[in-house]
């Protein structure tokens, strides 16, 4: 991968990761730099899930590809201010 993949693989999961926050409903009581975090670690798993199911190369804008990567994201920012909420408690 070439430093402009790196490059922009973080600024998609940067966005992957906003998107991911507002899907989950209520207040998160998480750092914004761990929800963007989990943005980047977010789109990489659903670019990897989009490749196990053979959608992740489409013609167009993959659509299907940034449904999972949103949808891992908002599953990593439940469980991370589920856990976050105990830790301070």
């Amino acid at each position: 991968m070439e430093i402009g993949g790196i490059v922009s693989a973080i600024i998609i999961g940067l966005v992957i990761g906003a998107l991911g926050r507002l899907v989950v409903p209520g207040k998160q009581n998480i750092p914004i730099w761990l929800t963007l975090a989990i943005g980047i670690v977010a789109a990489l798993l659903g670019t990897i899930i989009a490749g196990i199911f053979g959608v992740a190369e489409t013609p167009g804008v993959d659509w299907i590809e940034l449904i999972l990567q949103v949808a891992v994201a908002a599953v990593g920012v439940s469980l991370t201010a589920g856990f976050y909420a105990r830790r301070t408690s």
